[in-house]
């Protein structure tokens, strides 16, 4: 009985007396609760944080450089104060550390039970999914496999650095319709990684290319209706089929990703250029999955992955299915030990635990989002679901569209492309951004910087709002 209270609670402010809590708080038509407040100051902290992981991650490093005593330098030790800061400059972590003064705040008002309540009926199998598919995606046969694929696309284009970038960019994004916007963005990343940025690009060239990655791959999911999570979620609610899905969005998704890489090469094509000419002849320009020294992966090995991967995608919205049907992969796994690289769970479970707390945050903050939405043109409701995107999840904010009655096809079309178009413009804009960003922010010395990131990712979102808008009910707008 309390927890439907509180429930009724945080979807209708108004009601908060229902507990003896203080009056209900107005500002500009919004009505809200002392918590309600609270929880989005908490909410707000946690963006700046995430915003700032940069900045703890330099300073920890100067003052690891600075003041580690020589006893610490040769057990190469760190001291704990030096720990925490490196661990406070994970970006994974910071959802779930303010999921903690949230969990305080929610006993000092409603009490220990219903916090409890509220933490463990929130839906976590979108997190648990990535956990899984990011591990899947990374395993050998699963990378050689998809790296032979865009290697045969990128030589067909001339195997230049210029064809690895401008293919690994537009195919890699194009199949996250098909294994996942999440499997997607790990394989992209993880090639660039080893095709592209090993190279050393410049640093507007390095931001310019993970801006597009993360931009595309949010696109890139739309033409199917199950690879993307705010697609799962609206296209459940809206009943769209992949033929609506392909016909309505994804055809000018891909043309957006098209014009969007091209305007990006032209800009960029001397030093692209410059690179490969720098490293040709060197033997190491390309890994070349024809030639990898490695021994071979038998067929059928790949084939089993591949398996594993469909069934997982078809029984993503089934926790227990999918989760036993991974421990039966990790048998499968260790059996062929010798065919596979090492398995890393860390940084998967990590990249979980930032979804889950962002699942946490955003279910208190739908009073002032959905708000926002309501009451506006559809243009209007384009441009303010794509710039809400930028601070929350895109899947969040879809769930919270849903909630508003009596929207018509025009304001069904403009939530869903605002939220997609907006997904590269932070690491927290789109589910599968904090895995390009765990696999990539190696090759950046001072850290991925999140202003550059966002008007690296300006340009190509851009494209893709006149393009949705252009060939799209909107334009009567």
């Amino acid at each position: 009985m309390l927890w439907s209270r509180f429930a009724e609670i945080i979807k209708h402010p108004a009601k908060f007396d229902c507990l003896k809590q203080p009056e209900v708080l107005q500002l500009e038509g919004l009505q809200f609760s002392p918590f309600h407040l609270i929880s989005l100051l908490i909410f707000i902290f946690a963006i700046l944080h995430t915003l700032s992981v940069h900045l703890i991650h330099n300073y920890a490093r100067k003052l690891e450089m600075k003041q580690a005593p020589k006893r610490l330098a040769k057990l190469r030790q760190r001291s704990f104060w030096i720990q925490i800061l490196y661990f406070l400059s994970e970006v994974e972590i910071v959802f779930g550390i303010w999921v903690i003064p949230l969990f305080i705040s929610m006993v000092a008002f409603f009490g220990s039970s219903i916090a409890l309540e509220y933490i463990n009926t929130r839906d976590y199998t979108e997190a648990v999914f990535i956990v899984v598919i990011l591990a899947l995606t990374a395993t050998r046969p699963i990378v050689r496999i998809s790296e032979k694929f865009i290697s045969y696309i990128a030589r067909g284009m001339g195997g230049s650095l210029s064809a690895w970038w401008f293919t690994l960019l537009t195919v890699g994004p194009i199949l996250g319709s098909f294994i996942t916007e999440v499997g997607s963005m790990a394989l992209s990343a993880l090639l660039l990684g080893r095709q592209f940025y090993q190279h050393r690009p410049s640093q507007k060239l390095a931001y310019a290319t993970i801006a597009l990655l993360f931009v595309n791959v949010s696109v890139g999911g739309v033409l199917t209706n199950f690879a993307s999570p705010a697609v799962l979620i609206l296209a459940h609610c809206w009943h769209w089929t992949t033929i609506d899905m392909f016909l309505d969005f994804g055809w000018k998704a891909v043309i957006g990703i098209f014009i969007s890489n091209f305007l990006y090469w032209l800009y960029f094509r001397k030093e692209l250029a410059a690179m490969n000419e720098r490293h040709k002849g060197s033997g190491q320009l390309f890994i070349d999955p024809a030639v990898e020294s490695a021994s071979p992966i038998p067929t059928w090995i790949t084939c089993v992955h591949i398996l594993f991967i469909v069934w997982i995608v078809a029984t993503s919205h089934y926790p227990a299915i999918f989760i036993a049907s991974f421990i039966l992969f990790l048998g499968f796994y260790h059996s062929t030990r010798m065919h596979q690289y090492t398995l890393h769970l860390i940084r998967p479970m990590m990249i979980g635990l930032f979804l889950a707390g962002l699942v946490v945050h955003g279910g208190l903050q739908g009073w002032w989002v959905s708000k926002l939405l309501e009451d506006r043109s559809p243009l209007g409701v384009m441009g303010a679901a794509m710039s809400l995107t930028a601070f929350n999840d895109n899947a969040a904010i879809s769930y919270l569209a849903t909630l508003i009655p009596d929207w018509g096809e025009a304001y069904h079309y403009a939530i869903f492309t605002g939220v997609i178009a907006g997904g590269g413009l932070t690491v927290i804009a789109n589910a599968p951004n904090p895995a390009g960003y765990v696999i990539l922010r190696k090759y950046f010395e001072k850290g991925i910087n999140p202003i550059k990131l966002f008007f690296a990712a300006l340009i190509p979102t851009l494209i893709l709002y006149c393009l949705f808008y252009v060939f799209g009910p909107l334009f009567n707008f």
